[in-house]
């Protein structure tokens, strides 16, 4: 069947609809006006039917050719737990109407049929067909009632296509996900044993010349440092998974906070690390992971300013119950724009790419760690002038040590 007119029936409105659309196409073909009420009115008496029992009717209506001749066809099909038989009301008048009726049931859905044979006089052919076809496709709408149900429908094929735009970005994270999880995995073993073997070279008591001894400790860094985005793709792909997985304590934070920055500042001796702490409290935190967090936050601030300035780790403690910890860096400065998108996942900004390394992985794991913490963390900042990084984390009382 070619099909020229299609339509959902769920309501009485669509049961207006359907007669006029019925009574549309056939004046189009040409037929009588009783050969036109005829057919609206056998397919008004389906559609009515329907109605009063699903919201889930479709009408559509075409020509069919059968060896010279053409038949004006409608097709209403409908899902439904009741039972129908051509005996049923308005089956029951609709089948005198129309030379042909045929209804078939099965477990998915019943389909009503409909045939009424087309003069050869009408001489009806494939282009004619087409025609009436753009008619239907490009007429207005009959009433402010289909306007809004092709509003609707154009709408709910938006959705549809946004679904699958979803399911397949989704899959395609997945597969994403999946690759670097294997890939960090098959990396790390190899990249531990370079490193253990690079570290008992330069422990070995054999005589070592200066210049190959410089060479293994640049090994070692670099190879500190692939470690390091190994262990971040890891930890995105367990993020992705929901695996990302913590062991709880309550930590002194000052006392941690200190430890940190006399570990830092032997990883960043060309900064002068500065702290300002407000009073000391609890926090209930994995100990490896909050550093993690300390080692992206202050490695960031150290990467985008200027050797031998000052970076401030200033901890306040608020009324709601927070500790908030800042960190800030006197360098070039993010805009607004940039802010914005520093905690998505592999986000670098354009004017950093080419001068300074990295995946943008850290602060997006950072980002989620301290949400896993039940804190936030943000960033503020004036650019060319400084960079403030604040994260906050929950206090913990002494009722609960």
């Amino acid at each position: 069947m070619k099909e020229v007119v299609n339509m959902s029936l769920e309501n009485d409105m669509d049961l207006v609809l359907a007669h006029k659309k019925s009574m549309k196409v056939a004046e189009r073909l040409g037929l009588t006006i009783a050969t036109q009420t005829t057919f609206a009115t056998a397919v008004s008496e389906i559609s009515r039917t329907v109605i009063e029992y699903t919201d889930n009717g479709h009408l559509s209506i075409g020509l069919e050719q059968n060896k010279t001749r053409y038949a004006l066809v409608a097709l209403v099909t409908f899902k439904s737990d009741a039972t129908f038989t051509t005996a049923t009301e308005g089956f029951f008048y609709a089948q005198k109407l129309v030379p042909e009726f045929e209804l078939t049931s099965t477990d998915e859905a019943t389909l009503i049929e409909m045939k009424i044979g087309l003069p050869r006089s009408l001489k009806i052919d494939a282009v004619k067909i087409n025609l009436l076809k753009d008619f239907f496709e490009n007429e207005p709408p009959i009433s402010a009632y289909e306007e809004i149900k092709r509003r609707n429908f154009d709408l709910y094929q938006i959705a549809i296509e946004k679904d699958e735009e979803i399911k397949r970005s989704k899959l395609v994270d997945e597969k994403k996900t999946e690759f670097i999880s294997i890939a960090s995995h098959e990396l790390k073993t190899p990249m531990t044993v370079l490193k253990a073997y690079t570290q008992m070279a330069k422990a070995t008591k054999e005589p070592v010349s200066d210049q190959l001894r410089g060479l293994l400790s640049k090994i070692d860094i670099q190879a500190t440092k692939l470690n390091s985005l190994v262990q971040q793709l890891l930890d995105i792909s367990k993020i992705e998974n929901g695996s990302l997985q913590y062991s709880m304590q309550p930590i002194s934070l000052n006392g941690f906070v200190r430890d940190q920055l006399a570990v830092m500042q032997q990883i960043l001796p060309h900064h002068i690390l500065e702290t300002v702490l407000d009073k000391d409290v609890y926090v209930l935190a994995d100990a490896l992971r909050m550093e993690q967090v300390f080692s992206n936050v202050l490695g960031n601030a150290a990467k985008y300013s200027k050797t031998n300035t000052k970076i401030e780790v200033k901890t306040s403690v608020d009324i709601n119950g927070q500790v908030v910890v800042t960190v800030t860096d006197y360098g070039r400065g993010m805009s607004a724009e940039v802010i914005a998108s520093i905690f998505k996942k592999f986000y670098r900004a354009k004017d950093v790419v080419a001068t300074h390394s990295g995946l943008g992985m850290g602060l997006f794991v950072s980002s989620k760690i301290i949400d896993d913490h039940g804190g936030r963390i943000w960033a503020e900042s004036e650019e060319n002038e400084w960079t403030k990084f604040h994260f906050s984390l929950p206090v913990v009382s002494a009722e609960t040590l």
